[in-house]
């Protein structure tokens, strides 16, 4: 990112606001039509989606342009760089709420249906014989009968592949702070590599649950949060995979350099994000 002394960088006027609201016009407005069996309701919802992306690859490409320009000064940097904060901590949020689900059931919900505290006498009469036993599918056995994940298999792989993702983005970023193309271009494209190995265990991984544990989303409440919260994580892995294949292309153009390259960092950071995030489903969700 080039610095500009000078005045706050004003952006020109812009339609990519008004393409993306029509996007989320459409796909939202389909999606409704189409869960009410609407027919026009699928061909709407692709039409949003697709405006959608057309935006962003926009927005972005526009942004990319005036970075590279050197439109940009100091103060833009920081704005940058608190937007991308505020966005991971939104991201922080929306699995602290799934995490929060997950231990409410656990720790809350399954002990009353089995008669501890004041559901005692609730069981008795509804539920005699309920086993208050995570993980469980409820009272009503929903889904049927299931196996959970060990979590010495694909689990722990794919815990290995996102721990050494860490590493491998972090010594990219060394590698373009000390100028060396080379190990940047290398390294990060070793990054997208085991983020492409770890999503396409967890489809193996969900192929398996699926087809020989009868572990599925309607698998009462254990399996509406297994797949809520290993599958967000999976979308989000799947954001993050493209985003630092366009860094790295980004890099190969030589857009960056060792003193201005916070587009870089932005992604690095919420990669180390989907990280933690994994240590933590692998711990909560398939260990304990």
């Amino acid at each position: 990112m080039a610095q500009t002394e000078g005045a706050y960088y004003v952006p020109h006027g812009s339609h990519w606001p008004i393409v993306g609201s029509f996007g989320l016009l459409g796909t939202l407005g389909g999606a409704a039509l189409w869960l009410d069996e609407v027919d026009i309701g699928k061909p709407i919802m692709a039409i949003g989606v697709a405006l959608l992306l057309v935006m962003i690859f926009g927005w972005f490409r526009t942004v990319i342009h005036e970075s590279v320009a050197g439109l940009y000064n100091k103060q833009v940097d920081v704005s940058f760089r608190m937007g991308m904060l505020w966005f991971i901590f939104s991201e922080i949020m929306f699995f602290g709420a799934f995490f929060g689900a997950l231990f409410y059931a656990r720790t809350f919900a399954v002990p009353w249906l089995g008669g501890e505290g004041h559901g005692a006498l609730t069981n008795y009469f509804l539920w005699p014989h309920f086993s208050a036993v995570w993980p469980s599918n409820g009272p009503g056995a929903v889904g049927g009968a299931f196996s959970t994940m060990s979590p010495w298999g694909f689990p722990l792989i794919n815990t290995l592949l996102l721990l050494s993702s860490g590493v491998t983005i972090t010594i990219a970023h060394h590698a373009l702070r000390s100028g060396h193309r080379k190990a940047l271009l290398g390294f990060l494209g070793a990054t997208i590599v085991l983020g492409a190995l770890f999503l396409l265990f967890q489809a193996h991984e969900y192929a398996e649950a699926y087809a020989h544990l009868n572990l599925t989303l309607g698998s009462g409440i254990y399996g509406s949060t297994f797949f809520m919260l290993t599958g967000f994580h999976g979308l989000h892995v799947t954001l993050g995979a493209i985003m630092l294949t366009v860094i790295w292309l980004r890099c190969a153009k030589g857009h960056f350099s060792k003193d201005n390259h916070f587009g870089f960092e932005a992604v690095a950071w919420y990669w180390h994000f989907v990280d933690v995030v994994w240590l933590g489903l692998f711990l909560f969700v398939y260990v304990l």
